[in-house]
């Protein structure tokens, strides 16, 4: 049923953002297994977040040799290898999917891919501390509040069952 009205909805493009955190391989997976039925594509995402650069660059100005071009320099390298890798695990061929790594405010920079490659839907993870706010101050939230498309969210079961006794807590109150 889900993918006959994907398919009605002709989702041909999936943008898939990912952190690097311990959730990105099952974001990755969810993602992938959408799109291989559809024919979709996927263009897998990640911004460092400007916050960061800015850290760097205000290290630097004490005098200790940083530099915010060798910082992104080093985070991409790294990325990319740590992506290369959960894609083998994954058997997910390259001609699947594209990367791409950028550098700024994470949600609008994930905005503006949105618009810039016409992408039908963004599959992306979220996680919850607070079930007050599942959401707030979080790329997922901002994004859930702000993209013109749709937005599938995936929980890794770690996630979910944090969220089931949160959940279950705050009931019995």
């Amino acid at each position: 049923m889900v993918f006959y009205l994907l398919e009605k909805l002709m989702i041909k493009k999936i943008l898939v953002p990912i952190a690097f955190s311990k959730y990105s391989k099952g974001i990755i997976k969810f993602a992938n297994d959408l799109a291989v039925p559809l024919g979709a594509e996927l263009l897998i995402a990640n911004v460092v977040n400007e916050r960061d650069i800015e850290a760097v660059e205000r290290i630097a100005s004490f005098g200790y040799k940083v530099d915010s071009d060798q910082y992104i320099a080093t985070i991409q390298k790294e990325r990319v290898a740590e992506l290369e890798l959960i894609l083998a695990e994954l058997k997910i061929a390259e001609e699947r999917y594209n990367f791409v790594f950028q550098a700024g405010d994470p949600t609008m920079e994930l905005l503006r891919l949105v618009i810039k490659h016409n992408f039908d839907l963004v599959v992306m993870g979220t996680r919850a501390k607070d079930i007050k706010h599942i959401f707030t101050g979080s790329v997922a939230e901002k994004m859930f509040r702000k993209c013109p498309i749709s937005i599938i969210f995936h929980r890794d079961g770690d996630v979910a069952k944090d969220l089931d006794k949160r959940v279950r807590k705050e009931l019995k109150h």
